[in-house]
């Protein structure tokens, strides 16, 4: 019991360590601002999402990397909460933004207990809602609408906007993961494409690493049932994320990495379709 307390402790601090050291940023530097939920930064003990491990394939002497990712959120609540406007305020020319939303967006668009739902698809449809949880009216999107308006401001900004599909459950069928193919990986996609921004089929990419592993090894990358992953998953994650960007047909990203970085292979998509 007392050892688990310990291993607990430690995990927080270290986790606020972290965070810590990312806010400490050179102004001389371009700066990757990480956006998304807690696959990609989480506090709660035994989990890490990618966005922690991904840092050390940087270099801090070329680029500072922050991470600003925060648990429970979707698309829509990272807008509302005012995140993305706290980062705008901070975000320059020849800056960059990964992100990755999509594991929160399927929830109840109005209820009482997060009220952080998406309208499914890209279009401009709307829905007006007095929202129960905020007790204030807002206007609701769609997913797709959530990711153009990151796109646009970035660019707005002179920042390169990534798009990254989200990462996978764990979740089989048939032998094989299975994919976002059919929705958000799929729109994030569509998204990407529309606004001409680099697009990582991060969701594609990790499946197919999943499925060469098998479930047993694949399960001692969780942390939970099927979402969020151990420190040890979160490291595999990251490091399909650097593969994907080696992947794309042009990555000013690159141009960053560190030495730990060129050890990985670049995704090889099977059509151009899969590619940037």
């Amino acid at each position: 019991m007392r050892r688990a307390f310990l291993i607990s402790f430690f995990v927080i601090i270290f986790s606020v360590v972290t965070a810590a050291q990312q806010e400490k940023v050179n102004p001389r530097l371009p700066t990757l601002f990480i956006i998304g939920d807690s696959t990609v930064r989480t506090t709660t003990p035994g989990q890490q999402g990618w966005g922690d491990p991904i840092a050390a394939y940087f270099d801090p002497q070329k680029i500072n990397v922050v991470n600003r990712a925060i648990g429970g959120r979707s698309s829509r609540t990272f807008l509302t909460e005012g995140r993305w406007d706290e980062i705008l305020a901070q975000l320059k020319p020849g800056d960059f933004v990964l992100m990755q939303f999509g594991h929160n967006d399927a929830g109840p668009i109005n209820d009482t207990q997060r009220a952080r739902g998406t309208i499914r698809g890209i279009g401009e449809e709307t829905i007006e809602i007095d929202n129960l949880l905020t007790k204030k009216h807002e206007v609701v999107h769609t997913y797709g609408w959530y990711l153009r308006k990151y796109i646009r401001d970035a660019k707005a900004k002179g920042a390169t906007p990534i798009v990254l599909s989200p990462i996978p459950r764990k979740i089989w069928k048939d032998g094989q993961i299975v994919r976002a193919s059919r929705d958000y990986g799929l729109w994030a996609k569509q998204v990407a494409r529309a606004e001409g921004v680099p697009f990582v089929d991060l969701n594609e990419i990790i499946a197919r690493r999943y499925e060469k592993m098998g479930p047993e090894k694949v399960n001692a990358l969780f942390a939970d049932e099927h979402t969020h992953t151990t420190p040890a998953g979160a490291e595999l994650n990251a490091e399909c994320v650097i593969s994907g960007l080696k992947g794309l047909k042009r990555c000013e990203l690159c141009r960053f990495f560190s030495a730990k970085a060129k050890g990985v292979p670049a995704f090889k998509a099977d059509s151009a379709e899969l590619r940037n």
